[in-house]
Parts: structure tokens; C-alpha cells; sequence
């Protein structure tokens, strides 16, 4: 098997999601919680997998980057008002973190978007975490986009199992 290298952006995305405390394995950890009860035999190393191939796809790894970068301009107060307050506070009406969430689960079709639902409302593990404002960090498109993540691999792992991949 040949190795493999990773470009800049894939090497940066992944980068910063361990930076800003989410690792790969957190993120299998949510797929597994999405798929286990359809394939009762699952193991976390599969699940890994099928995260670390969403994370090889160019518009995974943009979003990832963008939404980072937004996270973190907030938590400098480095935007404009309204827009800082917006992000801060992580507005419901908002939806623009969604929005780049959902560029993510489009990859791998529309069962992608029932699996982004369900954790997005959920929030199990990281997705919890992530989700405490009172941590001190602004991870308003952070945690739509590591749930999203999780669904487009656990879509992945779908078409993969029904051999439609």
C-alpha cells in the first residue's frame, strides 16, 4: 500500500480540529452512536475509517477551515457588530454554521441529512462539549460541523454496507 500525503488545507484541517479539542476518534465515537443500532457488529476502527475518508474530501476540509477561523475570530471579538454578538451567542436564527454544516453531509447524499438531524439535536459526546457556553470557547460552527462529520461518515458506512458506494 502506498503511502498516502496529505496536502496543506487536509493537513491543516485536521490540525486544528485536535487544537481545538476535537480528536478523530470523538468524532467515530458519534458515528458509532449513529450506526450501532442498524449494524449491531460495528466496531469503533470502522468507524474511524470511514471519518478519516470524509476528512480526505476537499469540501470537508474547507468547511472545516472556515468555520474554525470564524470560531475563532469570535473568540477574539475580532468581527463586527452585529455579526460578534451573533456568533457569541450562538443565535438559533442564525443558520449560516448549518448552512456550512450541510455543505459537509451533501457529500454522501441525503441520509446524511436525517443522521446530521437527529445528532444535532442529541448532542451526545463531543457534541456536548463543544456545545457549553460556559466553557469560555466559541465553537458556533465547530460543533455543527463535527456533527456533520459524524453523519456524512455514518452515511458513508450506510451506502458502504448496502454496497451502493
Amino acid at each position: 500500500m502506498t503511502k498516502r500525503i496529505m496536502d496543506e488545507v487536509e493537513t491543516k484541517a485536521r490540525e486544528w480540529l485536535v487544537e481545538r479539542g476535537v480528536t478523530l476518534e470523538d468524532i467515530a465515537e458519534l458515528v458509532y452512536f449513529l450506526q450501532v443500532k442498524y449494524h449491531p457488529d460495528l466496531q469503533l476502527d470502522v468507524c474511524l475509517d470511514n471519518v478519516d475518508k470524509v476528512l480526505r474530501k476537499r469540501e470537508v476540509q474547507n468547511a472545516i477551515i472556515t468555520g474554525i477561523q470564524l470560531d475563532i475570530l469570535a473568540e477574539k471579538n475580532l468581527l463586527d457588530e452585529p455579526l460578534q454578538g451573533i456568533i457569541d451567542r450562538d443565535e438559533g436564527l442564525y443558520g449560516v454554521d448549518e448552512i456550512i454544516a450541510l455543505s459537509i453531509v451533501n457529500v454522501y447524499g441525503s441520509i446524511g441529512f436525517t443522521n446530521y438531524g437527529y445528532i444535532d439535536k442529541q448532542k451526545p459526546g463531543i457534541l456536548e462539549k463543544l456545545n457549553d457556553k460556559e466553557s469560555g470557547s466559541c465553537h458556533t460552527f465547530l460543533d455543527d460541523i463535527v456533527g456533520a462529520i459524524a453523519a456524512a461518515a455514518s452515511s458513508r458506512l450506510a451506502h458502504s454496507a448496502a454496497n451502493t458506494e
